[in-house]
């Protein structure tokens, strides 16, 4: 129902071209708008799940990977066990530090440690802790290192803990290097005697983060970027500067979940930008594989879809504007100007311009109405000359019909006459009919008052009344304030006589007859009511059929209704006039409605 209304609305605005817009808008725009908005929306689901499929994937290969490469590193670590001279050298070092023969346990230690260089990747540096001695690879120089107190530093305790088992070191410093900025990884392990649990030293293999690099490097792109970090949150590896040795800082509760969790993924802010982090759980090391993308990147290809669909949406709003400005001039413009004219010649202004050159419909329609106009304004011209002369003969002919100058002089004649001979009621009676066509003569004017015409009235009804006697009863019940408003001169008159002459004359015994006045919303009613004979419905449809079509059957001896009907419409207009109602055996009443208009 709302929408019908407002549907409604638009097709009732004022100007053409508007209608238009909005429908453009309506019918183009706000489905092109809504149909982009729905694929840009999944275009945005569809590029998001397919990322984070993608990114699940990428993740669990790359931990696989990782794995891999430590599991590579712990293996070169068990050669150790199963190397017979490292066992032997290791525990002669110890067992006899004097002995002339150290001096070939050295070079065998020192080999072993340069084959294991050689045999894994990305290796730093391979140490081997023997007694309170430390051996090293070529790589390092003497001097660089700092390794006093070894056997009470953490990792070092840490690694005898384990009595064999792996240990692993997130990014760190070379623990015995002196100025270095360079980080590695450390895996550690104690030698342990072939066959038994008697440590013959600790192995501390130091590994580039180059290696990680490697792994990381076919995955990380402008979009991808990595963080690996220990079980309690330390960062091992990122792929952007990180501050290592701070938290991966995201929210809390959400890193928290990294913590506790062996796999999942959320949304967090990050440097200042919504982002998609999703995380997996080394089953090896028990490292934690981070992968995060900012929010941006991961939707570029939507949002530049987005771009696509907006531009398209702007565009087509300027094409319905660009087509409301050719609307405008071509068809708007030219039918307000026609509506402007056809208004001027509809309030009686004829001299307009419909002068045009153009050779379209709109040429045409302007001719089509510039000649209409001339042909109206000369059929007006002619016409108003016609009636204006009709009305002049037609009221001519109505005042004409009653000339009560010469009856006034002859009944003053008969009054006299009367009056001489002693007939004193005749002569009275013949006194008020010559006054009351005196009073006739005397109004000149066409338009009187209401008071003027009741003074008529009073003297016609005494004449009545003097030759019915108490047949006829008059009363008048006048509103207050309108015995000053106008009225057509000897209107009444002819009202008041068909009252008696077809009512009360008619009626068996007395008879009233009321002249009453109201006042509503600026019009004046006078009404005549009689209760006599009343009349038929057919003499009454008959009556009201001769009102209508303004005819007199002209066998009246007195001044006709028609005619009364027919001078209200030509002084005061057509939309004034009178009814008549009226039952048979109950009276007839006749309502004459006019302007209420003063002197």
């Amino acid at each position: 129902m709302k929408s019908s209304l407002w549907l409604r609305k638009i097709f009732h605005m004022r100007h053409l071209n508007t209608q238009i817009f909005v429908l453009m808008i309506l019918t183009v725009t706000i489905p092109l708008l809504i149909i982009s908005a729905i694929i840009y929306s999944a275009s945005l689901q569809t590029v998001k799940s397919e990322y984070t499929s993608s990114s699940d994937l990428i993740l669990n290969n790359l931990s696989f990977n990782i794995d891999q490469y430590l599991q590579s590193i712990e293996k070169g670590t068990l050669y150790a066990h199963m190397d017979g001279e490292l066992q032997t050298a290791l525990e002669k070092w110890i067992n006899n530090p004097d002995d002339d023969q150290r001096l070939s346990s050295q070079y065998v230690i020192q080999h072993f440690i340069a084959t294991l260089e050689m045999t894994i990747k990305n290796v730093d540096s391979v140490q081997i802790y023997a007694g309170h001695d430390l051996f090293y690879s070529a790589n390092f120089n003497r001097w660089d290192l700092n390794y006093e107190n070894f056997e009470k530093e953490e990792w070092y305790l840490k690694t005898l803990k384990q009595k064999g088992g792996i240990v692993i070191f997130g990014t760190h410093s070379p623990f015995h290097k002196i100025d270095t900025k360079e980080k590695v990884i450390s895996i550690a392990r104690v030698i342990n005697k072939t066959g038994g649990k008697q440590p013959l030293g600790v192995m501390l293999v130091d590994i580039r983060l180059d290696s990680l690099r490697e792994i990381l490097s076919l995955s990380e792109n402008t979009k991808r970027n990595f963080v690996i970090t220990d079980s309690a949150g330390a960062i091992i590896y990122a792929s952007k500067d990180l501050d290592f040795s701070k938290r991966l800082q995201i929210d809390s509760q959400k890193f928290q979940q990294v913590l506790d969790q062996e796999t999942g993924s959320f949304y967090s802010d990050f440097e200042g930008h919504d982002s998609y982090f999703n995380f997996v759980t080394s089953p090896y090391s028990g490292w934690k594989v981070i992968q995060y993308t900012d929010e941006r990147e991961m939707t570029k290809d939507s949002a530049m879809l987005g771009r696509i669909i907006l531009f398209l949406a702007v565009g087509s709003i300027g094409m319905a504007i660009i087509f409301l400005i050719i609307m405008r001039a071509r068809v708007t413009k030219p039918i307000i100007f026609l509506k402007r004219q056809v208004e001027k010649v509809g309030m009686g202004k004829f001299d307009v311009d419909f002068g045009s050159k153009r050779q379209d419909e709109f040429g045409v329609l302007y001719q089509g109405l510039r000649k209409m106009t001339e042909e109206l304004q000369d059929y007006i011209d002619r016409s108003s000359k016609a009636k204006v002369q009709q009305k002049i003969a037609r009221l001519g002919a109505l005042k004409s019909q009653i000339n009560p100058h010469f009856l006034a002089n002859a009944l003053e004649s008969v009054q006299m006459k009367a009056i001489l001979n002693d007939q004193r009621e005749i002569g009275e009676m013949v006194g008020t009919l010559g006054q009351l066509f005196r009073i006739h003569t005397k109004m000149s004017k066409d338009i009187v008052s209401l008071e003027q015409e009741l003074q008529h009235i009073r003297l016609y009804i005494k004449v009545q009344q003097m030759r019915f006697g108490d047949k006829i009863q008059y009363a008048e019940e006048l509103a207050p304030q309108t015995q000053n408003l106008q009225v057509v001169h000897f209107s009444l008159q002819p009202l008041i006589e068909n009252a008696i002459i077809h009512g009360l004359e008619r009626r068996v015994g007395p008879g009233l007859l009321e002249v009453r006045t109201e006042l509503k919303e600026g019009q004046l009613f006078i009404i005549v009511r009689d209760n006599g004979a009343g009349m038929e419905p057919e003499q009454l449809a008959a009556l009201r059929q001769r009102l209508e079509e303004h005819t007199d059957t002209g066998d009246d001896n007195h001044i006709g209704i028609v005619n009364v009907l027919e001078r209200i419409h030509l002084y005061f207009g057509a939309q004034y006039g009178m009814t008549i109602d009226s039952s048979p055996s109950v009276g007839t009443t006749v309502t004459i409605r006019l302007p209420a208009v003063s002197p």
